[in-house]
């Protein structure tokens, strides 16, 4: 009875193994020879029982070329006793060419002997289900961030669009005011000017009336890039605020530079020569400017702010067009102080000195 304990342990074993999965190996690390060959595993790889290796370096011949490094770092990590156990997940080459998952778990039982390395005993188990479901769940998670990205990146075109004007790319008036307000409140908490123009493209309804609103909307293009090119840096704000009125917000900024920057680009638009059509034609236009400025304290919020420069703009249609009236001191200035300022030009076939007045 007692002779057959061995045996019946043995059986124990194997019933154990099997029932978990486990298929039992022992490699000699000394002699680099199997002493007991994971049979379970190369049957499921699709080998006969005389197709199975029986050398270490003919099992690493079938591992995958990207695994062999891990799992050898593996071994000799626990050979030099830096981990208690050898681990190592890899990919082994079936009999017909597929690459299958598995995984080791082993320990050196003789590490106390003479010539340690020569029982590593361990075990070997199919993980490629679950390899593949980690395949699947990583396709999944790289699929939802680059939907995530591409939602973010509509998200982004979306504020823009809801933010900008469709024809000039400025600022609208809604993001205008937003804008506007949180540069009002900057002011308050810094002591420092905040100055508005507001600009107004002069006798623009006969430009639409006699070229048509593409000419219209060429004109309009045009004193918008001449507005955005007075902008200094990310804090100031260029708007259209509507039709043919800008606003351009000018932080940090007294009424003395403000009209000063005003005063700027109504030269540069007066010098503008807009082309009208495809045959040559263009236009001269103008642009009334109202300048107001803010100071801490004032009590006033931007809406109020940008109706001051309003009603200076009015002024300077008042006293003319082409003209920046501030707000602030009365001042202003004109092409043509005390006359009227001359309407929008047409010039036919630029160069040939015909041009004609509306």
């Amino acid at each position: 009875m007692l002779d057959d304990a061995p045996d019946l342990n043995k059986e124990r074993l194997a019933l154990v193994l099997e029932a978990a999965g486990l298929d039992l190996w022992e490699n000699d690390l000394v002699t680099g020879q199997v002493t007991h060959k994971a049979t379970k595993t190369f049957q499921e790889l699709g080998f006969t029982e005389d197709e199975i290796v029986t050398g270490v370096q003919e099992i690493y011949n079938l591992f995958h070329p990207g695994d062999l490094d891990i799992v050898r770092q593996a071994v000799a990590d626990h050979v030099a006793g830096i981990t208690p156990q050898y681990r190592a997940e890899f990919r082994l080459r079936s009999k017909a060419g597929e690459w299958v998952w598995f995984a080791n778990y082993g320990r050196i039982m003789d590490r106390s002997s003479d010539t340690p390395g020569k029982r590593l005993i361990g075990v070997t188990f199919n993980i490629n289900d679950r390899k593949q479901k980690e395949d699947e769940i990583a396709q999944a998670n790289r699929q939802l961030m680059e939907q995530n990205r591409l939602l973010q990146t509509l998200n982004t075109a979306l504020e823009q669009l809801a933010a900008n004007d469709a024809l000039t790319g400025l600022s609208n008036r809604r993001a205008l005011m937003e804008l506007g307000a949180n540069e009002c409140q900057r002011m308050e908490r810094f002591d420092h000017s905040l100055s508005v123009l507001v600009v107004d493209i002069d006798h623009f309804k006969p430009v639409n009336d006699a070229w048509g609103h593409l000419a219209g909307d060429r004109v309009i293009c045009a004193v918008a890039q001449a507005c955005a090119a007075r902008k200094r840096g990310s804090g100031d704000i260029v708007a259209r605020f509507g039709g043919e009125e800008f606003v351009v917000v000018l932080p940090e900024t007294d009424s003395v530079t403000a009209l000063r920057t005003a005063e700027s680009l109504r030269q540069e638009v007066e010098a503008m020569k807009v082309p009208v059509d495809e045959e040559g034609a263009s236009i001269a236009v103008t642009v009334s400017i109202g300048v107001a400025t803010l100071q801490q304290g004032s009590g006033l919020e931007f809406e109020a702010l940008v109706n001051r420069a309003d009603k200076a703009l009015y002024r300077a249609k008042q006293a003319g067009r082409n003209t920046v009236f501030c707000a602030d001191n009365g001042s202003h200035a004109s092409a043509n102080p005390g006359h009227a300022a001359t309407p929008v030009h047409v010039l036919a076939n630029p160069g040939s000195g015909a041009d004609g007045a509306w």
